[in-house]
């Protein structure tokens, strides 16, 4: 089942997307895994459509959000109700307010737009409402949330998440414009989709994967095998980033929650995508896309190779 279903959702991301083909990847694997996802690059680079098509494609419920400076609490759980209620004690009624569920709390994919631009008091509430899927204790439907940013820098006047929010993200990517991207095709591929006029207008996406499809395939990750040389060489790859590249830092976010716990999952995740029922040392790649913002830039640089280097050992 895998190989089909999941295809077909590829095939509906190549279909209106050009390039990108990483994000696409970790867009599925975050669905897969009902992890969350951060994608940071500039503006026109697709971001947003790649998860609105996730969205749709996958028949889920979805709720989009662009996040400013004012974003307050209930824009993003949902309305503020004021009701009266009845005093226990007697005669008389007390004003009260409720949160009538919605957005956030009402999705199964959610895409949180310019999430670096929200204020502390929106942050603190998706902080608890990503880690926890929960709110109160009303249980919520959520799978996957996928937020986006600009680039840090003076140009987009943007500032860096916490390292407490940017942790909720299993997966965080930088996705780069085409016009920067190695090799050049895919650039002229988008120049001339639309020369031709190929592309006219956004159409609606009709879902390409039925939720039964969907739910087993979730329940499968959890039964993909991970080999005990898998499990040896994560740990030697995790502490090399501590002991050779300076990671000891809590800022590096090397979290066991993370790192001992989702990655886990992820590896799961990606061998199902590739059609295997067991996780192969090659499915230790995923570690590149969890370690973009967590790390060091030259530690995340240096990444491959120490994988490679830490698999030839064990050949």
């Amino acid at each position: 089942m895998s190989g089909g279903a999941l295809q077909r959702l590829r095939g509906l991301l190549d279909r209106h997307v050009v390039g990108h083909d990483s994000a696409k990847q970790a867009l599925l694997l975050a669905l897969l895994s009902r992890e969350h996802v951060y994608l940071e690059g500039p503006p026109g680079t697709a971001k947003t459509r790649m998860a609105e098509l996730v969205a749709g494609g996958s028949g889920l419920s979805f709720f989009f959000y662009q996040l400013h400076r004012d974003t307050r609490m209930a824009e993003l759980v949902g309305d503020v109700v004021l009701e009266r209620r009845p005093l226990d004690e007697g005669d008389g009624e007390r004003i009260a307010q409720r949160i009538e569920p919605g957005g956030v709390l009402s999705c199964e994919v959610c895409v949180l737009d310019d999430i670096s631009r929200a204020p502390g008091e929106a942050l603190n509430v998706l902080l608890r409402v990503l880690n926890e899927r929960r709110f109160g204790e009303r249980e919520l439907p959520l799978m996957t949330a996928i937020a986006t940013g600009n680039p840090v820098s003076d140009e987009y006047y943007n500032e860096p998440l916490d390292p407490a929010h940017l942790d909720r993200f299993a997966l965080q990517l930088r996705v780069d414009s085409l016009l920067q991207a190695d090799p050049p095709e895919a650039a002229r591929a988008l120049l001339e989709r639309f020369a031709s006029g190929e592309v006219r207008e956004q159409p609606e996406v009709e879902p390409v994967l039925s939720r039964a499809e969907l739910a087993s395939l979730q329940q499968a990750v959890g039964e993909v095998e991970v080999p005990g040389r898998v499990k040896d060489s994560l740990l030697e790859i995790l502490r090399s980033l501590v002991a050779d590249y300076g990671c000891d830092d809590p800022a590096a976010l090397l979290t066991d929650r993370s790192f001992l716990v989702k990655a886990v999952k992820l590896l799961r995740g990606r061998a199902l995508l590739a059609g295997r029922r067991t996780v192969e040392p090659e499915d230790l790649a995923v570690l590149h896309w969890m370690t973009r913002f967590r790390v060091p830039e030259a530690a995340h640089e240096a990444l491959p190779e120490l994988i490679g280097k830490t698999l030839g050992k064990r050949r």
